[in-house]
């Protein structure tokens, strides 16, 4: 592991979210169309950095990215824009009972309060304990503080009870994809200094 992207210096400018499964698709005689994934499921993220001086925010990025050894180490990010949850919930989300490598239904309980919305379809949560992060497919209605929480994709390592649910501020554990990271200087600020901008492309380390 080596550190936590400087988010709060690197500002985003644009972002793409990719989900990345490699599924290989073939056709009977028939034409039934038969499918099977070769490997787990990941996000993986694009992203570009706001124009700004090396003396603003590139030069302490440069160093962070060439630290990573371009895939070699592993990173967190916390995504701007879908690092907090849509829905309402305001309290210590635990995982209630033990939950299988496959499960896809997770009950939970200690929510902080009933009715709907407290996670939404699209949000990101993480599980204490664990790498992998995982989306709410379906909007969660709680009721005596419980609820039934639909993820995508399935578990990939097992739950245990009491488990905490993160759902804000989700760290991504990530690393590069590409071996070749360039910083472009794309014009010139009023004093003369370079203005670099920088795209990167990430994906989940599991």
């Amino acid at each position: 592991m080596s550190g936590a992207f400087p988010i709060s210096s690197a500002k985003f400018e644009t972002m793409g979210i990719k989900s990345i499964q490699n599924t290989i698709i073939s056709k009977s005689v028939s034409c039934k169309k038969l499918a099977r994934q070769i490997d787990n499921q990941r996000f993986g993220f694009t992203g570009r950095i706001v124009t700004g001086t090396r003396s603003d925010v590139y030069g302490d990025l440069m160093a962070f990215i060439v630290k990573q050894r371009s895939g070699k180490e592993n990173f967190t990010i916390i995504p701007p824009e879908i690092e907090d949850a849509r829905g309402n919930e305001t309290g210590t989300v635990l995982v209630n009972g033990v939950h299988a490598v496959g499960d896809t239904t997770i009950t939970c309980d200690a929510f902080a309060g009933d009715g709907a919305g407290r996670f939404k379809a699209g949000d990101f949560i993480k599980f204490a304990s664990h790498d992998k992060v995982y989306m709410v497919v379906s909007d969660v209605t709680s009721s005596s503080n419980a609820a039934t929480v639909t993820i995508e994709p399935p578990l990939l390592v097992a739950l245990a009870d009491d488990s905490v649910v993160t759902y804000d501020n989700v760290p991504f554990t990530v690393h590069l994809t590409n071996d070749v990271q360039e910083f472009g200087a794309v014009g010139t600020a009023k004093d003369g200094a370079f203005l670099y901008q920088f795209e990167f492309d990430v994906e989940e380390s599991l």
